[in-house]
């Protein structure tokens, strides 16, 4: 025999709910004003230094000593070096004033760090001014293509689900994939991780996840619809199909957010900053998006409909 379905009563926790998502958008307005947000060169302009050097180098020193002859915060990354041997390379990137870094700073910074390491055999592979247009322009591009998506995923889902007023679906779907950006955003600005091209990958990552979850509790939602009795209340008719289909969302969320728990502690052991700037926030942003898709987008829809005088099955089939 099959075990019988536990109807859980989500939509009575409604106001929790929000709460907690209204308590997490405040983290993160108060991380940006609190922490600041740090943008990286690619996005705000400033120039990129790359070295090659042997043996070991203490990036903190670099750090400090850079930063007393540039005047200026600097970024400090190391690496493996292209090419044959055991070279390694590292990069300092920095933002400043036009005209303020010249090849005298330059010279002196090398010889300083040539100093500082004589047995490395440091040497400075190139110089590379990075202009900010590039940046901006990739940025415009990107919230142009989430706007474009959005807008055409409103308009999709209002046309699929129009048996549970299809329109609103959409908007509240959005609504949920903003909640799930918001939290990416502030895993970034939080955990001190630079507004770069990772950033833009998780956001992007993260629209698709955070919709597909969603829309598979709305085609349970229209699919409820047509074997409920009319009477049965929106409510009753939400909590029955994000009960029917919890199972499913927490195994596949407990899957990828495990790949990513995986990845970014594979990350810290190997101090790969660059991956734990994806992977973090993209497992954040994913815990948000079936958070979001079991308990806000459906949430506001029910808010919505009843405001609407729709408080039963039968009333959303009626046209207005």
């Amino acid at each position: 025999m099959s075990k019988q379905l536990k109807i859980r009563k989500f939509t009575e926790h409604m106001h929790i709910y929000l709460i907690i998502s209204a308590i997490m958008i405040l983290c993160a307005i108060a991380g940006s004003l609190i922490f600041g947000v740090e943008v990286a060169i690619e996005f705000k302009g400033g120039t990129i230094l790359s070295y090659s050097y042997a043996g070991d180098v203490d990036t903190g020193e670099v750090e400090t000593l850079a930063k007393g002859i540039l005047n200026t915060p600097v970024t400090i990354q190391t690496g493996e070096a292209l090419g044959e041997g055991s070279e390694k390379s590292m990069t300092i990137s920095f933002s400043c004033e036009e005209g303020s870094f010249t090849a005298e700073i330059q010279g002196q910074l090398t010889s300083s760090l040539q100093g500082k390491y004589p047995d490395n055999k440091l040497e400075l592979l190139e110089s590379n001014d990075v202009t900010p247009t590039s940046g901006r322009q990739f940025f415009y591009k990107c919230l142009v293509a989430a706007l474009a998506a959005s807008v055409i995923l409103i308009i999709y889902i209002a046309l699929r689900f129009k048996r549970i007023s299809g329109w609103s679906a959409g908007v509240c779907a959005i609504l949920a994939l903003l909640h799930d950006l918001i939290a990416a955003y502030g895993t970034f600005v939080i955990a001190g991780f630079e507004i770069n091209s990772n950033f833009m990958a998780v956001l992007l990552t993260i629209l698709g996840y955070s919709v597909n979850n969603t829309m598979v509790i709305y085609d349970r939602i229209r699919e409820n619809q047509k074997l409920m009795d009319k009477k049965t209340s929106v409510r009753e008719l939400v909590n029955t199909s994000i009960s029917q289909t919890l199972t499913r969302s927490i195994r596949t969320s407990v899957t990828t957010i495990s790949a990513m728990l995986i990845i970014s502690i594979v990350a810290v052991i190997m101090n790969v900053n660059s991956i734990l700037s994806f992977s973090i926030p993209l497992t954040v942003g994913l815990i948000s998006g079936t958070y979001s898709s079991m308990c806000i987008a459906p949430m506001i829809w029910v808010w919505w409909t009843e405001r609407q005088g729709k408080k039963t099955v039968g009333n959303l089939q009626k046209k207005k």
